[in-house]
């Protein structure tokens, strides 16, 4: 856009006293012509300029039916996913009951900068929805710096969305979006308000202590069963980008562009895949996946969603499921179940478990049943696993042997006040 124009827009809007998408100049992309360098290799890779004024940006769109397989599900299973959400009875971060499918914006950008902060642009915004029977996947792809208004016009324009899904997209993509549309907000349509989705913490919470890092990448590779081939490191971006600018040759950028393809048709399959996860759809869940989302949902204030499902994982044999199960029958006060599960977990969980659970009948019966001896016994066993523990450090253990010896005297003074 001109000086001249954008002086223009600018006194326009000051006498109208609006900012109204209406009032915005119109793109023209079959009428003019400008000068576009490597147009026969944008245009063999179905990439279209966007022009406004003497400004452009590039526009990438692709289709894919509804039943394309990415990783181990197909995008029909979306369908399920929004069907289980609708069904459901508890609440959850990730629920999507009351939307569509088509509601759901699954969103990822590409930037200069592989962190936060003044000096880092996108120059890739993507985003793919569901529509009839397909998705559509459209990028909008900065040529340069100083053409942000098309940029970001020709983003805003053509999305519709309610809820964002994003992978860590609330602490980097999305501010990054509303900082640098704040610059050119008296040009282009506001951003419309949304909700959010952001499986990267759902991730975190899931497989952190499986795996080394939860990048998309190693998601896809040991959970979703998505293995790419010939990709560009995500890394690589910004220098390729900058390398575009200098030179224009499109070549390495349209591998940015199908990364960036990658990482939000993964963000579909992900998020099909929590669902699942977290509705027990999924055939080949284990048990103590189970226990994972019953933890999750203990953790949000779904108890009784936490409790089914620990009774659940408790039936196929997990002992950390029966430990949890315990402690919902105990807020329910039913103690004498709680009691139950916790004496088996006591024989025959791992040391740590043990110890806790000892405690745990320890409370029980020191409170509920009043029953001091019983209370003092499970208390000294819960020591001596506690003593023969190697893998722990010198401060929590002394912390634990302050805390028995405090219960063990207070016991031994109610015992002796009973005799």
């Amino acid at each position: 856009m001109s000086l001249k124009s954008k002086l223009n827009l600018m006194k326009g809007n000051i006498i109208r006293g609006t900012d109204k998408p209406s009032d915005f100049p119109e793109a023209n992309v079959e009428q003019r012509k400008i000068d576009i360098h490597f147009s026969e290799k944008w245009e063999a890779a179905g990439v279209k300029p966007y022009i406004l004024e003497d400004d452009y940006c590039f526009i990438r769109e692709k289709r894919f039916p509804i039943d394309y397989r990415h990783g181990h599900y197909s995008f029909l299973d979306l369908y399920t996913a929004i069907n289980a959400w609708e069904e459901s009875t508890s609440n959850h971060p990730l629920s999507a009951k009351g939307l569509k499918a088509s509601n759901l914006f699954f969103f990822d950008t590409e930037t200069t900068g592989l962190s936060g902060g003044a000096g880092n642009s996108i120059f890739l915004l993507g985003h793919a929805q569901v529509r009839e029977n397909e998705v559509i996947l459209k990028q909008h792809f900065l040529p340069e710096p100083g053409f942000e208004v098309p940029f970001y016009k020709s983003f805003l324009e053509s999305v519709d969305y309610t809820t964002l899904v994003t992978y860590n997209g609330k602490a980097f993509d999305w501010p990054q979006v509303k900082t640098q549309h704040r610059l050119v907000r008296d040009h282009v349509p506001k951003l419309p308000a949304y909700g959010h989705f952001d499986l990267y913490h759902a991730a975190r919470r899931l497989w952190k202590d499986r795996m080394d890092s939860v990048k998309l990448v190693n998601v896809e590779r040991e959970i979703l069963g998505v293995h790419r081939t010939d990709d560009i490191p995500g890394y690589l971006a910004p220098m390729i980008y900058f390398d575009y600018v200098d030179r224009k040759d499109p070549e390495a950028v349209l591998q940015v562009l199908k990364h960036n393809e990658l990482d939000i048709l993964s963000l579909i399959t992900l998020y099909i895949h929590l669902t699942f996860q977290i509705h027990g759809l999924d055939p080949h869940q284990t048990a103590k996946d189970k226990v994972i989302i019953g933890k999750w949902f203990d953790y949000i204030g779904e108890r009784d969603a936490a409790s089914t499902i620990f009774e659940t994982a408790a039936g196929e044999g997990d002992i950390v499921a029966r430990h949890e199960l315990a402690f919902s029958l105990k807020r329910k006060k039913q103690y004498k179940e709680a009691y139950e599960e916790w004496a088996q977990v006591a024989d025959i969980g791992d040391s740590i478990i043990q110890r806790d659970a000892n405690i745990e009948l320890a409370k029980l019966m020191e409170h509920q049943f009043k029953d001091y001896y019983a209370a003092i016994q499970r208390t000294q066993k819960a020591k001596e696993i506690h003593l023969q523990l190697d893998d722990i450090d010198s401060k929590n253990r002394d912390s634990f042997i302050m805390e028995v010896n405090k219960r063990l005297q207070r016991l031994y003074g109610k015992y002796d006040k009973n005799s």
